[in-house]
């Protein structure tokens, strides 16, 4: 499994539609996303995507639907989020 975690802002007023947005779509090869908001209230949100692969996860990156996906989101933030991409060699989903 590959994929990302990231960090992002978010606007004032729009955590729902960045939510709405990030799961409009499922690409090809993702496994899973998720989003936290730490209990920290200084630490933005925090974000994972998994994918089966690093081919799939590339793909999907270079995608001009991915893109446009990006674009959307960006809407709903301050800045561009912080990237951390990389193979996930454990996992467990009860």
């Amino acid at each position: 499994m590959y994929g990302t975690i990231f960090n992002i802002k978010v606007k004032s007023g729009h955590e729902n539609k960045l939510v709405e947005t990030i799961g409009a779509r499922t690409p090809e090869g993702r496994l899973a996303w998720f989003l936290m908001r730490p209990d920290d209230e200084n630490t933005d949100l925090v974000g994972v995507a998994v994918f089966e692969s690093k081919e799939s996860y590339i793909t999907n990156a270079n995608s001009s639907e991915q893109h446009d996906a990006f674009t959307k989101m960006m809407e709903h933030l301050v800045e561009e989020p912080t990237w951390t991409d990389g193979e996930y060699i454990a996992a467990e989903m009860v």
